[in-house]
């Protein structure tokens, strides 16, 4: 029986590949995306100017607001081009990642080129199962949630070097870590901080019909505890069954010159000596770190309320990933012998920022169009038009619920802040779901499926263009299409997959997302 099945299965994995080989040709035929975004910023004005005319708005949901109209402004008037030409600078210089980036790839420079990257690589995967490897990634780019961008800036470029390393697609190690990182977003082991951001939004939207109600940072500990493994099982299978053969073997003529040195060889035994001593340093690190945090009212606690939450810990993350880099790298690469003077810090850095020229392009026309979309008000009226046109269904009970997974899942393409989406659908959703007997807690778990799953492949997600240039390093002629082609499987998948898993968990067997969290809601 296992035999006659084959070709049938065979022919579907076919079926599968030509259309993402149809997406993927599709979207090839997009410019250039530097020139795609700098074309959207063109469409975005003309498109303003038009529905600014036509007076497009929508009714404000938020309590605050009652009575209010959301309209599409047009950037098609006097004050729009004064301000299209007054803040083109500062929209590319407060673009939010691209500091992140910078900062941190100074530090993530010093530890690659003495070395200390690569060895690391060497010492963890060496004699490790493939398929350890690749659940490992994905799993690692889920917790890498909690020190906020870390796992875009550091794990997915590392990624890619395990993968070329073990003589393996470099583009399928980016996609599992990708795949962690940002379609398991709302996963994870531990509290977050998108959890209090997330709560909040929802008690306020709960008040609204019963205002003694609260919505803690834990109402869905439980469930994205489970999604951990869940995204790391489906990451993983998608990786090794859809993405990597479909890639196929890697043509090291298509990439860029700068992963030559990208081998898997034997640590040396100096190589040992240096990882030795930069493990005592790093333990010296975490050491003064704990001091600084640890302690109540230490040095790095939120000054006001004593907790780590809001903390300078978790708000310069990113400093504090680049200064620990910076120095682990230096005492790894005075004790390899492959660096020995401040001089070379500082060449390994320019040579780190000098490799960021096509993202600081992209970053510039993407930090344009995210500005003048955000502008228009675009993102806003179209979740609010949606929102309302799913309620006007008269859904009930799994059906609503899966209508509303996938509203936010499509609205997520355009709005890619998830505090900035549930800020406007959450009054319109939470009441009206609670007044049909579901508690807020389990509406703020199917909103976290839909927003997380599409981050994948939209370039709304803010570092779409970081991923972009770090898959060209490998692929020189790497467009969107072919990225979004590479995500779509991991979307699809974890889309239908962790919707499933919600329904059974919710409907099925009625259990709590998180701690003292009811699943129906009574009046």
């Amino acid at each position: 029986m296992t035999n006659d099945n084959k070709p049938e299965r065979a022919a579907r994995r076919g079926a599968f590949t030509r259309f993402l080989d149809s997406v993927e040709w599709l979207g090839n035929l997009l410019p250039h995306p530097a020139t795609l975004f700098a074309i959207l910023c063109v469409l975005v004005v003309l498109a303003s100017g038009i529905a600014g005319a036509l007076g497009v708005s929508v009714a404000d949901p938020r309590p605050a607001n009652e009575g209010e109209w959301i309209a599409v402004n047009s950037l098609l008037n006097a004050d729009g081009l004064r301000r299209l030409m007054t803040e083109v600078v500062t929209n590319f210089t407060s673009f939010a990642p691209l500091g992140t980036v910078l900062v941190a790839m100074l530090g993530v420079g010093v530890a690659e080129h003495s070395g200390l990257i690569s060895a690391t690589m060497r010492a963890l995967v060496l004699n490790r199962s493939p398929r350890i490897v690749t659940y490992a990634i994905v799993f690692a780019g889920i917790l890498s949630n909690m020190a906020a961008e870390l796992g875009y800036v550091v794990l997915i470029p590392l990624a890619a070097m395990i993968f070329h390393s073990l003589g393996r697609h470099p583009l399928a190690g980016l996609a599992a870590a990708f795949c962690g990182v940002s379609g398991g977003y709302s996963a994870n082991l531990l509290i977050g901080t998108v959890d209090p951001l997330l709560s909040g939004i929802t008690q306020e939207a709960a008040q609204l019909l019963d205002p003694s109600y609260t919505v803690g940072a834990e109402a869905n500990w439980f469930f994205m505890f489970v999604s951990t493994f869940f995204v790391t099982l489906i990451g993983g299978l998608v990786t090794e069954r859809i993405v990597e053969p479909k890639l196929g073997k890697f043509d090291v003529e298509q990439a860029s010159d700068e992963i030559d040195g990208q081998e898997m060889a034997t640590l040396e035994p100096v190589e040992k000596r240096a990882l030795k001593g930069t493990g005592l340093a790093m333990l010296a690190i975490v050491a003064v770190l704990l001091v600084l945090v640890v302690p109540e009212n230490a040095l790095l606690r939120n000054q006001e309320t004593g907790a780590i939450g809001g903390s300078p810990f978790l708000s310069g993350i990113v400093v504090i990933v680049a200064v620990s880099f910076t120095l682990l790298g230096f005492v790894y690469g005075r004790l390899a012998g492959t660096m020995h003077t401040d001089r070379d810090v500082v060449d390994a850095m320019a040579k780190s920022m000098s490799r960021l020229g096509l993202y600081i392009v992209l970053v510039f026309f993407a930090a344009q169009f995210v500005a003048l979309f955000n502008w228009s008000n675009f993102g806003t009226v179209t979740a609010v038009a949606g929102a309302s046109l799913l309620e006007s269904l008269g859904l009930s009970g799994p059906g609503l619920f899966a209508l509303f997974i996938l509203m936010c899942a499509f609205v997520n393409l355009s709005l890619g802040s998830a505090s900035a989406q549930w800020a406007v659908t959450a009054p319109i959703f939470v009441p009206m779901l609670m007044l049909m007997g579901y508690a807020p807690e389990v509406i703020q778990a199917a909103y976290r499926i839909g927003d997380s799953t599409t981050n994948l492949i939209t370039p709304m997600m803010s570092y779409f263009g970081l991923i972009l240039a770090v898959a060209t390093r490998y692929q020189r002629d790497m467009g969107i299409g072919t990225m979004v082609a590479l995500m779509l499987p991991y979307t699809l998948f974890m889309l239908v997959g962790w919707s499933i898993l919600f329904f059974v968990w919710v409907f099925v067997f009625g259990l709590p997302v998180g701690p003292n969290a009811p699943t129906y809601y009574t009046m």
